[in-house]
């Protein structure tokens, strides 16, 4: 076993996912370096596994790092692992293996399980080029920005979310990206799990009446269609923004997601304005 960093995958849910590569680390390792050690200790519990654990994650980032780095210069080696699936993504590794590169310690992996590729590989959606971008914002305004530069991006787009925010982030996506193919993965590997993919309005209306599910949650988007979106479109896609934002808000949202000149859909969203009664805010 290579001494120094070792980034190590832990499962998602089944503890009997884990490899023996990974096994074999955490028995050899110095020390673990781990989200939460309860969870970890659970792992380790389960195939006898003696080695010490110490808590890294967000809080104590900072303070943990040189601690690590210290180790890792007399020579010890230290497995990293998040709390399921591959570390480094959303977590806060990546400074440690910064860290570790810039003081010339070998950093390496043990691969294995991701949330986000298990969801896109199950999906059954376009699955060659694909865009991780993590937990959206969770306020409505900032997570419509969001969305907005990523509504051209020639790939499938993959999101965590939580439950108590998946029906709201669903409808913030119908407005801005249009009537995509989707799917919602939650319980992925567990007992429970369920894909449910439909496009992004339908998913949207089905956790509005349903409510919150239980689990942990990744949301899989298709691209964008590569036709130029017809006149009839550009009004339904400001129709569906202009019920969410303000007149300004929703014409640069539709301009970015159809690649139009703004000036051009705004001007388009201040006529469909004209023709309703009811008020619009610029």
């Amino acid at each position: 076993m290579p001494r120094g960093l070792i980034l190590v995958a832990t499962p998602i849910g089944n503890l009997a996912d884990i490899t023996l590569r990974a096994l074999d680390t955490l028995r050899r390792a110095d020390v673990i370096a781990c989200e939460d050690t309860r969870v970890t200790a659970r792992l380790l519990a389960r195939y006898g596994i003696e080695t010490s654990l110490l808590a890294y994650h967000d809080h104590n980032a900072a303070r943990r790092r040189p601690v690590l780095l210290d180790r890792l210069r007399r020579g010890e080696t230290v497995a990293l692992v998040s709390d399921a699936g591959t570390p480094l993504v959303s977590d806060p590794g990546f400074k440690l293996v910064r860290a570790a590169r810039d003081a010339g310690i070998n950093v390496t992996a043990a691969p294995g399980p991701s949330a986000p590729l298990t969801a896109l590989v199950i999906s059954g959606l376009p699955s060659d080029r694909f865009l991780f971008a993590g937990f959206l914002p969770p306020r409505g305004a900032a997570r419509r920005t969001a969305l907005g530069t990523l509504a051209t991006v020639p790939a499938s787009l993959l999101f965590f979310e939580s439950a108590g925010r998946l029906a709201a982030t669903l409808a913030d996506m119908a407005t801005v990206l249009g009537p995509r193919e989707a799917a919602v993965a939650r319980e992925l590997t567990k007992l429970f799990e369920e894909v449910r993919r439909a496009p992004l309005p339908e998913l949207a209306a089905h956790y509005a009446a349903a409510g919150p599910p239980k689990g942990e949650i990744v949301i899989v988007v298709a691209p964008p269609e590569e036709a130029a979106a017809t006149e009839a479109d550009l009004d339904a896609a400001l129709e569906r923004a202009l019920a969410e934002m303000s007149l300004r808000d929703a014409a640069a949202a539709v301009a970015t997601a159809t690649g139009r000149p703004r000036r051009e859909v705004y001007a388009r969203a201040l006529a469909l304005a004209r023709d309703k009664p009811e008020d619009r805010r610029s």
